[in-house]
């Protein structure tokens, strides 16, 4: 058996594969209604494409926790009970297939209120436009020059949000999913609070790596005292915002360092596995991407820690990620655009290293 087609066992919960599905936002959700925030037949279809197709474990785009919370206006969201139950379709189906349900819980911060990215390539949606409003963030600082200023979150609003995650994961439970990731990378609130890049603040969530790192651990702590025990919970991060290691560019930037000291802290918390990717802080910020290039991101902190870890960035051929796995630099693989461009990646890349992944007994012939 290769290391990608072999089990993967988290607390009691196992995954069949290490083929894995990242998070990517489809901005198909209405904007407004009843309907707001809830999956439609886009999600269905589109989730369940990869989940006939051998994902092992699939993780669903970012699912805000609240309102203001969502990247843009046509994002998911888990804030109420018609949102749960529209998931449970898409939960049931997943599982039907064996393949592991996950949730990404998320809040966007800074980084909210866009329009969808292929329209003026998801510009901000200023507070007064249709389906627009202001968002909030760690300091008043905005993403971008053409970003709305943000409202600076008071330390009794910080306490709602951390509250708010803890609510949208007890509901994932309810709407079937099986693992939790809380999103804390690409440069969106729980990232925002970690990086001195976007956080000015000099009360207790600012300043001092403890204090930077208080809401991300606080949410934790919350999510863990309702998720239950015996399911995972995972916690995606950008290792660095690829700011410090451009000599050319002097500002302040979240490090490699920063991630390892993180990554021991979330694990002594109850965090399974560590979502290692990168950048998203800044959008002026030079990254040479390349195959592979966010690995040895995830391999140091695994090595660094024993934590499990995903590794992301460019993965896109079986061996390539066979290699990841059996060198020892993660214990899964997550893809994006791939398997976006391929819903069957993982049966393609199973019959490449000669293994199998189990088909829909619908596609069985005699």
């Amino acid at each position: 058996m290769s290391s990608l087609f072999s089990p993967l066992s988290l607390r009691s919960l196992t995954v069949p594969n290490r083929a894995w599905m990242a998070a990517m936002c489809q901005y198909s959700a209405a904007p407004e209604g009843d309907a707001i925030g809830v999956p439609t037949d886009w999600h269905f279809a589109h989730l369940a494409a990869r989940a006939t197709g051998g994902t092992g474990l699939i993780i669903t785009e970012a699912t805000s926790v609240t309102p203001e919370g969502r990247i843009s206006p046509y994002d998911l969201g888990i804030w109420n009970d018609a949102q749960v139950a529209a998931f449970r379709r898409v939960t049931d189906f997943l599982k039907s297939q064996g393949t592991v349900p996950g949730v990404q819980l998320a809040h966007a911060g800074r980084k909210a209120s866009t329009e969808r990215t292929w329209v003026d390539r998801g510009r901000p949606i200023a507070p007064d436009e249709p389906h627009g409003w202001t968002p909030v963030g760690p300091s008043p600082l905005p993403f971008s020059a053409a970003s709305t200023t943000p409202e600076e979150l008071t330390e009794e609003r910080i306490g709602e949000m951390v509250q708010a995650f803890a609510d949208g994961a007890r509901r994932a439970l309810e709407a079937g999913f099986e693992v939790v990731e809380i999103h804390g990378a690409h440069g969106y609130l729980i990232h925002q609070f970690l990086s001195p890049h976007s956080n000015h603040r000099t009360d207790g969530y600012g300043g001092s790596f403890e204090g930077r790192t208080r809401f991300a651990l606080e949410v934790v702590d919350a999510i863990r005292a309702v998720w239950p025990g015996e399911l995972p919970l995972f916690f995606r991060v950008s290792a660095t915002d690829w700011l410090t290691e451009n000599p050319e560019d002097d500002r302040e930037g979240w490090t490699p360092d920063d991630t390892v000291r993180l990554a021991k802290e979330l694990q002594a918390r109850g965090v399974d596995l560590l979502d290692v990717s990168t950048g998203g802080i800044a959008p002026d910020v030079r990254i040479d991407a390349h195959p592979g290039y966010q690995v040895p991101f995830a391999e140091r902190v695994r090595r660094a820690t024993g934590m499990p870890v995903a590794a992301v960035g460019l993965i896109t051929e079986p061996a390539q990620a066979e290699h990841v796995l059996a060198s020892g630099q993660a214990d899964a693989v997550l893809l994006g655009r791939e398997l976006l461009r391929d819903p069957y990646w993982a049966r393609h890349a199973a019959a490449a290293l000669g293994d199998e992944v189990p088909s829909p007994v619908q596609y069985h012939r005699a």
